[in-house]
């Protein structure tokens, strides 16, 4: 996937008016993550990533592996992107399902294993709501009654 098609299936997920407000949204949403985790790991989950895309999580971070729980996180993005909070958290969602589905599994499962899922730790099992759904088009359809359909056989 280039930079085209990952921007333009975040724009279309997240129903976004243009270009300039997707790249906002993934960009918050790397860019903090990319902080969070430590830098080895942002560039192993990175890699995957079209370059203008893998920038956000390696180049575009000033110090990795700061230690911040979900609240946080939320508070960063929605900051960055300028955009309320229940909304920030529901854009890093949908970004993160289609990192999982661009990165290999283990890259995966490494960014998981670096965020405590526990409520009574950091709460970050929040972030993968969508991946932990089925993915985007299975969270929708779930949330909505509608969404994207998988194509037939």
């Amino acid at each position: 996937m280039n930079f085209d098609e990952f921007t333009g299936e975040i724009q279309h997920r997240l129903e976004l008016p243009g270009t300039g407000e997707t790249v906002r949204a993934i960009r918050a949403t790397l860019v903090t993550l990319g902080e969070r985790i430590p830098e080895g790991a942002a560039d192993d989950l990175a890699a995957s990533l079209p370059m203008e895309i893998r920038w956000y999580m390696t180049g575009a971070v000033s110090e990795h592996g700061q230690r911040f729980d979900w609240r946080e996180f939320v508070s960063r993005v929605s900051d960055i992107e300028g955009c309320d909070a229940s909304e920030a958290a529901y854009h890093a969602r949908v970004v993160i399902d289609l990192v999982h589905t661009q990165v290999p599994p283990s890259d995966f499962r490494q960014l998981r294993d670096q965020l405590p899922e526990d409520r009574r730790d950091e709460n970050w099992g929040k972030l993968f709501e969508v991946v932990d759904a089925g993915g985007w088009g299975d969270a929708e359809e779930a949330q909505t009654g509608g969404g994207p359909q998988p194509e037939s056989e």
